[in-house]
């Protein structure tokens, strides 16, 4: 959920979230639906499928979880409901961040505070750990590490400084928060130290424009590295490069991408032609997106590149090689399968019906497509498959 978002639908959550409120416990529980997208026994290798959370949209408690199976080739939409039907309302409003770690599957739900715990085997509930207003999750060692706004949904220009939360993966539970800048995004763990960008979003104008470092023996930030204005995404390279993604001010400050050395921890490198909503690292490819919205030009500026991390070039400026991105409305994921380098990029449309996940060969071609839930944006891939539904636990 991104910040022009909060402030363009914060009065229809407010209305919306007292209706859910009086009436979500009498809902029926929707059924999973499934699809054959490719053929069966896919491609070998270790990767069985792939869990897709979608955010749904702010206020309508409809974040739902979708799952892709290599050896059938079937898609599931609404995996959890029929999974999980004695949890009320579901998975929650606004599906913020998926990982998966230790044999469970975490999904960090935005606007009802919660992390979700589940069994990756099942998608069955485990736990959820209250974290104000959470955003992200990173794991390091018996550690999970999440980070939080901390004060409430809502534009504020006097909102609090944020903190990470320090998460006992044996227990799940919170033993620990470090407070950072203001209202922190998403991290990357380098040996001791974790990094975690600061957007300031809430308070517009006045973003902040740092990454906080956090040393992990001491659980204190011990740095604060100055980049630009409105921080948002951070990928980790084999090269111990931090990449990071500002958003810019949505009026004269563009979105850029920079580099910081973590050997360092200083800025190397500035990308002021390559806007960045969302990347991901595989290999020596840094696959990134930006839809970059202008208040001044009231539209979109929607782009695809792809950064050799080594030489920090840019390979090309399109990755989608056959015109399917004529078809993309406003992309709001990418992700890339290590062992195949399939390139998978969700279409959010309208933000508020049924989006797409989209299938391209390496060379950017499309291979597949299917109906999502509302807004998909977040893919974690499994090593293993999902157990067919049985009986629910009560």
């Amino acid at each position: 959920m991104t910040h022009r978002q909060i402030f363009r639908t914060l009065l229809l959550a407010l209305a919306a979230a007292t209706l859910l409120a009086a009436c979500r416990k009498e809902e029926p529980i929707v059924p999973s639906t499934s699809t054959d997208v490719t053929d069966p026994n896919g491609p070998e290798g270790r990767i069985r499928g792939f869990f897709l959370l979608n955010e749904g949209n702010m206020g309508s408690n409809k974040a739902t979880l979708d799952y892709f199976d290599y050896a059938t080739g079937v898609y599931t939409k609404n995996i959890y409901a029929e999974r999980n039907p004695g949890v009320v309302k579901e998975l929650g409003d606004v599906g913020n961040d998926l990982q998966i770690y230790g044999g469970k599957l975490y999904a960090v739900i935005n606007c009802s505070h919660f992390v979700e715990v589940m069994d990756v085997a099942t998608a069955r509930h485990i736990t959820q750990i209250s974290i104000p207003n959470c955003r992200y999750i990173v794991f390091r060692d018996r550690y999970a590490y999440v980070s939080s706004y901390a004060g409430p949904v809502q534009i504020d220009p006097n909102a609090r400084l944020g903190y990470v939360a320090k998460i006992d993966t044996a227990s799940l539970r919170v033993i620990d928060t470090c407070t950072v800048g203001y209202q922190p995004e998403e991290m990357v763990i380098v040996g001791k130290k974790l990094y975690v960008a600061n957007s300031g979003g809430y308070r517009v104008p006045n973003y902040d424009r740092t990454v906080s470092v956090i040393d992990l023996d001491t659980f204190r930030e011990v740095k604060k590295i100055d980049v630009a204005v409105n921080l948002h995404r951070l990928e980790l390279d084999r090269y111990g490069q931090i990449w990071v993604s500002s958003r810019g001010d949505y009026y004269d400050v563009p979105s850029r991408t920079y580099v910081i050395d973590s050997a360092t921890d200083e800025v190397v490198d500035e990308f002021k032609l390559l806007p960045n909503s969302e990347m991901t690292v595989c290999g020596d490819s840094l696959y990134l997106y930006s839809t970059e919205w202008n208040y001044h030009t009231q539209r979109n500026s929607i782009s695809y590149a792809i950064v050799n991390v080594r030489t920090r070039k840019v390979v090309t400026r399109n990755f989608i090689t056959d015109g399917t991105e004529q078809k993309i409305a406003i992309p709001y994921g990418v992700a890339v399968n290590p062992e195949t380098h399939e390139i998978f990029v969700t279409d959010a449309r309208d933000y508020v019906s049924p989006g797409t996940l989209y299938c391209f060969t390496p060379y950017g071609r499309k291979r597949w497509a299917v109906e999502t839930g509302d807004i998909p944006a977040h893919i974690a891939f499994t090593h293993r498959a999902l157990e067919p539904l049985g009986k629910p636990e009560p």
